[in-house]
């Protein structure tokens, strides 16, 4: 029986540690496995709209309990260093697979600290062999390496790799972007696949081991809204493989030979009614994120009443303030929240671009044996603000407004011409606005609900004419649901938590470099945004903290016209 090599949370499995992924465990560093690896049975958790976009027939959990089989792992990085006699080799030149001790001074052995990877999602080892000795052929004889520190300084020149043959060189510049172009080439090795090597043309790039640019995440999720959110709807979830191949004609009997309706309690003529329903969406080809927003947005701006306790999607229309009715015309407080999210694939040294095609990073999870991905489900409650299409359209028609939404354009532009690849979105006004809003918010909701910044999250619509956000705090522990951010939809709380958080946007610890400021943030994707008035965790903002603008909250000392607030 394999052994266990450490626990990971299940979230975890989607966000952080994927597929692909560098974990430490204790004294040793190991990389999640490919989906085809996995032991896993079917999907057991189902969301119609997000499986047709992606092309794929469910998700699966990943196991978080002893009675499911574990995720496979690899070792990797295979180098390992003893802090004893300093050896430095490959861990089978140690000891057993299933060991980690060196066998001459029984010291814990240390993976290495370093690897390298490319743009295509290729990593491995790093060379230490060829690098100490300049990417020259090796002469005959032995080439025993080992690693040791002068301690004459933090940097890494002060790490330094020896060889048997007298060849020695330090760290110091193999982090150059092109260090490694004379020393060797990318060798297309995919650690976490069974056939791990595939042609490759990139020069590798040195990397920390537990950079966060070792593995970024390209997640993917949707929340479920009506007809899917019913209970009804999630009782054919598990059939659906099956059931998705018959006629409609056919589908009532097959229903009641299978007694659903009596295992379910829905009648026949309920469960053909969604049958018939998700046929006409699965048939539908991907159309892409925006689609999926506008689903939602408009489900949103309907609402549901909460009339039973079998669905994921509950809204409660709430008074907007009188005082606060020229800016926004909808408030809906969302009782109940489901939303499923998938890692669909990851990228190294820059993170995921392009939806697909030559010129993208992405390393797709998906191959002819694997029709399912990793996911995890999540419940919780938010708050839904729609803005006030006129006031919008008014204040987006100003030239100062038009004119910084053009600067942070042209940025994304530029930066998918040095990609290759096409821009994935309209910078516009609008949703410079909107991301800023609920920046502002969920920071404001920070001080006044309790919830840590880090367990509320953001979902923005503004595209296709939507222009509405929401906040909400779907998250797996406990600050789920506790309800103390429905409480904050009440007429005197929303309109003091509205005012304040816009007001709070007004000044920055920074000013006035930072009101002032042309350029911030990666690639220069912001302007009046930094960490003491607008960024947030990267957990609560789907933009990886870019296109953020608080001059179009509160404008800026020069020009007051340019804050859609102004008049608050």
């Amino acid at each position: 029986m394999p052994k266990i090599k450490g626990h990971v949370r299940r979230s975890q499995l989607v966000t952080t540690y994927g597929v692909g992924s560098v974990v430490p465990v204790g004294d040793e560093a190991f990389m999640v496995a490919a989906l085809e690896r996995w032991d896993v049975g079917r999907p057991d958790l189902h969301e119609p709209r997000l499986e047709r976009e992606l092309r794929i027939h469910g998700f699966v959990q990943p196991p978080s309990t002893d009675d499911r089989p574990d995720v496979p792992v690899v070792r990797f990085p295979a180098f390992q260093s003893c802090p004893g006699c300093r050896r430095l080799a490959p861990h089978r030149d140690f000891t057993h697979a299933d060991l980690n001790h060196c066998p001459d001074c029984l010291t814990a052995l240390v993976p290495s600290r370093f690897v390298i990877a490319c743009e295509k999602g290729h990593i491995d080892d790093f060379p230490y062999e060829r690098w100490v000795h300049r990417g020259a052929a090796k002469t005959e004889g032995r080439h025993d390496l080992e690693l040791r520190s002068t301690g004459q300084t933090a940097s890494l020149k002060g790490i330094v790799i020896k060889c048997s043959c007298g060849a020695q060189r330090t760290m110091e510049d193999a982090f150059d972007r092109y260090a490694l172009r004379n020393v060797t080439s990318c060798q297309g090795r995919r650690p976490w696949k069974t056939f791990d090597r595939e042609s490759c043309d990139q020069t590798p790039r040195a990397l920390q081991r537990g950079a966060s640019s070792v593995w970024f995440s390209q997640t993917r999720s949707a929340l479920s809204i009506p007809p899917w959110s019913r209970s009804a709807s999630r009782a054919l979830d598990g059939h659906w493989p099956t059931l998705r191949h018959l006629p409609v004609e056919a589908v009532g009997p097959v229903i009641t030979s299978m007694r659903l309706d009596e295992k379910t309690g829905f009648t026949s003529e309920e469960l053909v009614a969604i049958f018939q329903e998700r046929k006409l969406q699965e048939a539908g080809e991907p159309s892409g994120e925006p689609h999926l927003r506008r689903e939602e947005y408009d489900a949103l701006v309907r609402g549901r009443p909460e009339t039973t306790d079998d669905v994921d999607f509950a809204t409660r229309a709430a008074e907007v303030p009188a005082t606060l009715r020229d800016w926004i015309s909808q408030v809906q407080l969302v009782t109940r929240l489901r939303e499923v999210r998938a890692l669909s694939g990851f990228s190294r040294i820059l993170p995921p671009r392009g939806a697909g095609g030559e010129r993208s990073n992405i390393v797709s999870l998906l191959n002819e044996d694997v029709d399912w991905l990793p996911a995890i489900e999540v419940k919780g409650e938010g708050i839904f603000l729609r803005l006030d299409a006129d006031r919008v359209a008014d204040w987006a028609g100003c030239p100062a407004v038009a004119e910084r939404a053009q600067v942070l354009a042209r940025r994304n532009i530029e930066r998918h011409e040095a990609w290759g690849t096409e821009p994935d979105r309209d910078v516009t006004a609008e949703f410079l606005l909107i991301h800023a809003l609920a920046h502002a918010l969920i920071g404001q909701l920070s001080l006044d609900a309790g919830y840590p910044a880090g367990s509320l999250r953001e979902r923005l619509y503004h595209e296709d004419g939507a222009l509405g956000l929401l906040i909400y705090t779907a998250t797996t522990d406990s600050a789920g649901s506790l309800g103390g951010l429905i409480a904050q939809g009440a007429p005197d709380r929303f309109e003091r938590f509205v005012r304040e958080g816009v007001a709070r946007m007004a000044w920055c610890s920074s000013d006035p470099v930072c009101i002032e400021s042309e350029a911030g943030g990666a690639d220069s994707l912001n302007l009046a945004a930094c960490h003491s008035c607008s960024l947030l965790p990267e957990t609560s903002c789907e933009e990886m903290n870019s296109f953020l603008d608080r001059a179009t909250l509160v404008g800026t000392r020069d020009d007051a016209d340019v804050g859609f607030f102004r008049g608050l």
